[in-house]
């Protein structure tokens, strides 16, 4: 089991999850982060730390969000060499997004 990264993550990225990981297991995208589930040990640090509630073990992704664990996969390997394991600053507008309804649009740099 891994944990994912859902779409409360999307336009917020915060990073507190990050920083907390032993295993540098996150990934850091344009507008979220993504956990690599070949580097993710389950340990579920993470989980706590994030403002959003947006990290959910695998077999528990809500069901509307369960393209996410493609997703994290795809994009972790994607971004494989984006690894982010210390805490910066959220996007400018995260606070904003942190309470809005997050679609497939907007998702940036899928391919």
């Amino acid at each position: 089991m891994a944990y994912i990264v859902t779409e409360p993550c999307v336009n917020c990225k915060y990073t507190n999850c990050a920083s907390v990981c032993p295993v540098d297991a996150f990934r850091e995208g344009p507008n979220f982060l993504t956990i690599d589930p070949n580097e993710c040990i389950d340990c579920d640090a993470c989980v706590s730390e994030c403002p959003v509630d947006a990290i959910y073990p695998d077999d528990e992704v809500p069901e509307k969000w369960e393209h996410y664990i493609d997703w994290n996969e795809r994009l972790a390997e994607k971004w494989q060499d984006r690894i982010i394991n210390e805490t910066v600053d959220p996007l400018p507008d995260a606070d904003e997004w942190a309470d809005k309804a997050k679609s497939v649009d907007d998702i940036q740099d899928w391919d």
